[in-house]
Formats: structure tokens, C-alpha cells, sequence
């Protein structure tokens, strides 16, 4: 198994349909010792339920907007497994006001909104993971979107924080390079998800992205999951600053 031994921390899991469960999934699939977070009481069940699933996972809250929070969070990280060998960053958001109309028209509350809780929350989950890695080495990964590096329509906000947060994933690779640290992006084309479901036209994004692409289909969580046990398994050892499209080849077509 791929990450047999393996403890590995999953944020940004909303329900069952979320990219994050499918990574989750494919991890414990692989023999990692999981700690998944919830966002507020009102997810916590639904993470309790895909928790169901794992061998003995921790379940803790963490609100990347609330700093006593993450803290608490990697306290108990050191405190129950003293290690902590990768990181799964499956966070973002964005008023959805943000998300249509003309960009130029974002207001300044929900730029920064949208880069606070879906780019800045990386290199601060990172720096609280460090100590945990720093000994033995450690992954991290974070997933975003063609949309951070291409203009697709109605994503107009998030796709400038998930520029962002690919730079500062590419930064943090730089950095924590030399604590044999690695830091992937992980780009699923469009999935179904309780997020994409606050992007207009979404079902017809789905159509043409399945139409175009290489292999004729749409991708799921689990493939995400495969390629994210890979980024963070010993196979991956010397890949990192890396991003690894999983969209059935779409990234590669022009016009």
C-alpha cells in the first residue's frame, strides 16, 4: 500500500460528494491513519458519517479564518500522533456575488474574502505543520482549477486566488525544501461538488469539458484521490512546485 504508516491531515471536506472525501477515501484505500476537519457544527455530521468509514480517524474543527483554531488543531496533532506526514488542502471560497457578472466589479471585502480562506490558509497550515515534518519529511498538496490559470467564465474571483494559491504553493516548495518538505497542486477538471454548484452554468461547463477533452469524460474524486496517494506517498519523492492536471486532458487543448 501506498502510504502504509502514513498520518495525513484532510481539510475541506463538506459532504460525501467532496473532492477532499474521494482523497480521503483513496488514502485510508492505501493505509493512512487519517485526522479529517469540519468547518462548523453544521458539516460536522457529514464528516462524521465519511469518518464512519476509516480506522480510528481524529475529527477536529478547524476554521482556517480563526487562528486559536488552527493552532488547537496542530496542538492535537502533536499531542495525539507527534508527526504528521502530509498535508491535504481542499479549501476555497468566494461570495457568490464575486463569482459573476464583470470582474472589475469585485468588491474589496470578497477579494480578500476569497484569497484569506482559499489561498493564505496554505502557507499558514503549512508553517503549523513544519515542526510536525521537519524531522522525517512530509507532502503537502492543495487542489485548484484551470480556472487559476486560464479566464473561465463565471469564476472570475476564485481563479485569481487560485493563482494565488499556486504560486504560494510554489513558494512554500522553495522554502520548505530544505526540510524535505514537498508541496504539489493537484488541478481536477469540473466536479460536481457543493461548492461548483455556486457557479452559474456549471452543468454546462460539465458538457463541454466532456466533450473536448482526450478521453471523452468527466473525472471524479476518486481519480483526484489516486493522483493525490501518489503526490503524497514515497513514490513522489523527488516531485514537488509540481502541477499535475487531472481533467482527462483538457488543460492541453487550444481552440
Amino acid at each position: 500500500m501506498l502510504l502504509k504508516g502514513k498520518k495525513i491531515l484532510v481539510l475541506g471536506i463538506a459532504n460525501h460528494r467532496s473532492i477532499a472525501a474521494g482523497i480521503a477515501k483513496v488514502c485510508a484505500e492505501q493505509g493512512a491513519q487519517l485526522a479529517l476537519t469540519y468547518l462548523n457544527d453544521r458539516f460536522r455530521k457529514s464528516v462524521e458519517k465519511i469518518a464512519a468509514d476509516f480506522e480510528d480517524p481524529l475529527l477536529l474543527p478547524c476554521d482556517v479564518n480563526d487562528d486559536e483554531q488552527v493552532a488547537a488543531l496542530f496542538a492535537t496533532l502533536q499531542e495525539k500522533w507527534g508527526r504528521l506526514d502530509g498535508l491535504v488542502h481542499s479549501i476555497a471560497f468566494a461570495n457568490q456575488d464575486d463569482l459573476k457578472g464583470s470582474f472589475e466589479e469585485t468588491s474589496r471585502d470578497g477579494f480578500m474574502l476569497a484569497h484569506n480562506i482559499s489561498a493564505y490558509s496554505l502557507p499558514l497550515l503549512a508553517n503549523h505543520a513544519k515542526p510536525l515534518m521537519a524531522e522525517h519529511g512530509g507532502a503537502i498538496i492543495c487542489m485548484s482549477y484551470l480556472g487559476g490559470e486560464r479566464v473561465v467564465s463565471n469564476y472570475n474571483v476564485m481563479g485569481v486566488a487560485k493563482a494565488s494559491l499556486e504560486m504560494s504553493a510554489k513558494y512554500l516548495a522553495a522554502s520548505l525544501g530544505q526540510h524535505n518538505i514537498r508541496v504539489n497542486i493537484v488541478s481536477p477538471g469540473p466536479i460536481k461538488t457543493l461548492a461548483a454548484s455556486g457557479i452559474a452554468g456549471f452543468r454546462g461547463i460539465l458538457d463541454e469539458v466532456k466533450e473536448r477533452n482526450p478521453l471523452k469524460r468527466n473525472v471524479d474524486p476518486n481519480d483526484v484521490g489516486n493522483v493525490s496517494a501518489f503526490l503524497l506517498s514515497d513514490f513522489s519523492s523527488a516531485v514537488t512546485g509540481e502541477t499535475v492536471h487531472v481533467d482527462a486532458g483538457y488543460h492541453i487543448l487550444g481552440m
